[in-house]
């Protein structure tokens, strides 16, 4: 009996302090919240200040490829190498990449949207291959290779830049030209379309309009978000290139380039819009891969931030609590379990352990709600009234608990099937 005593206590410790975790964790979107608060008004001077750098003459603006990735997405590929075209940047200038891994009917598509828009005369090469070697990050990798040019604008196949999007994002590299890439914030085609893609809407707004905007303007480290930016060569050489043994190749990039000094720019003014996943198994699918490439990235750049000699002590705090957010879901399952196991071999700690996970679960809500709320405030100004805004709140719950229990599932079969390679799971695009 005492070795059970002793058990379940060892138990209920670990419970305590997985629930202290996942506090700590929830407790940083709080935080993120306050502090953007507080720096909002400087952080919006400056974004002011570096798009109002003015441009060179015509003549004197660098060269800028716009990088499209496709993968069996023929429904948005013609729309987006269009809008890629309807750029505003002197043509001889301006130079359109397709870079496409299709393995259907896209394949065709590509090839002869890139003839008709030559035909017009604009520069455009499709860029196919014949196998995913190294997925998104690899197509990006080899489609470097083969120009030149330094300044890379790269929208994912569905994204619709406006046609000011150059001359307002390169506006920045003329100011301070060790930016490594400017990210503009993503907006959506599609975000009342139903309950799943209004809550992504709001989901991404409080990402980028608190998370992101606030790294940005406290010097945080700012991850790529993959679509929508523009790179410059020397910082993605610096970082030592794309690479993909990892599905968020956006994050690794955008780490490995920060400790070799560089920093980026986020903009919150430029919206750049987009389709949401309107259905539920694509858009598991699609957290899936990025909390799989999350946790990927951590594990490789935690000892490279470490031992950097290069970053500040705050700073690398800053890294490695962005990073940890990829224990999330370690930390519940572990958490889950062992108050489980605590409270079958002690029932007389039940109460204990049911209190601790009342006051966290009403932590987590209280941080989420708060951080969701300012985002949607900061972004789109408030415009779902706050009791809609609850039943959002809802269904942001619901969806949480399916990607935790997804993931579960997803990891539980993993231990008993023979390790596989990563696979890059491409979010499909219905393009309506």
């Amino acid at each position: 009996m005492a070795i059970l005593a002793t058990l379940a206590l060892l138990f209920a410790a670990l419970f305590a302090v997985c629930c202290l975790l996942l506090a700590a964790f929830i407790g940083s979107l709080l935080y993120m919240v306050l502090l953007h608060h507080r720096l909002k008004e400087a952080g919006l001077r400056r974004e002011e200040r570096l798009l109002s750098t003015p441009l060179p003459a015509d003549a004197d603006l660098p060269h800028v490829v716009v990088q499209i990735p496709s993968f069996n997405e023929g429904p948005v590929v013609r729309r987006g190498a269009e809008s890629a075209a309807a750029l505003d940047w002197p043509r001889d200038k301006l130079h359109i990449q397709l870079l496409d891994d299709s393995t259907d009917e896209t394949a065709e598509m590509v090839r002869q949207v890139a003839a008709e828009l030559r035909a017009k005369g604009f520069d455009v090469v499709a860029l196919q291959r014949t196998d995913r070697s190294g997925y998104k990050g690899g197509a990006l990798h080899e489609a470097m290779q083969k120009t030149p040019h330094d300044f890379f604008a790269i929208f994912d196949v569905d994204y619709i830049p406006p046609t000011d999007f150059l001359r307002v994002c390169m506006r920045p590299f003329f100011a301070e030209p060790r930016t490594a890439f400017v990210q503009a914030r993503f907006d959506f085609l599609n975000p009342h379309e139903n309950a799943l893609t209004e809550m992504q809407m709001v989901t991404l707004d409080a990402h980028l309009g608190i998370e992101q905007a606030t790294r940005c303007w406290a010097g945080h480290p700012l991850p790529f978000n993959g679509t929508c930016g523009i790179w410059q060569r020397a910082a993605i050489d610096a970082g030592g290139g794309w690479k993909g043994d990892t599905v968020t190749e956006d994050l690794d990039l955008t780490y490995r380039g920060w400790v070799k000094g560089w920093r980026a720019l986020f903009l919150t003014s430029v919206g750049v819009p987009g389709e949401l996943p309107a259905d539920t198994k694509t858009w598991l699918r699609q957290q899936q891969r990025w909390q799989d490439g999350f946790r990927h990235v951590s594990m490789r750049m935690f000892p490279e931030i470490l031992k950097s000699r290069d970053i500040t002590p705050s700073a690398k705090l800053a890294a490695l609590l962005h990073l940890c957010m990829a224990l999330n879901q370690p930390v519940l399952l572990v958490g889950v379990v062992s108050g489980i196991l605590a409270g079958l071999l002690a029932p007389a700690l039940v109460p204990l352990l049911l209190t601790l996970l009342v006051i966290t679960v009403a932590w987590v809500l209280i941080c989420a709600t708060t951080f969701l709320r300012a985002g949607h405030n900061f972004i789109r100004g408030g415009e779902i009234p706050p009791l809609e805004f609850g039943v959002v709140l809802m269904r942001f719950v619901g969806g949480q608990i399916a990607t935790v229990v997804r993931s579960f599932s997803v990891h539980f079969r993993k231990m008993f099937s023979k390790p596989k390679p990563v696979v890059f799971d491409r979010t499909p695009k219905r393009g309506n």
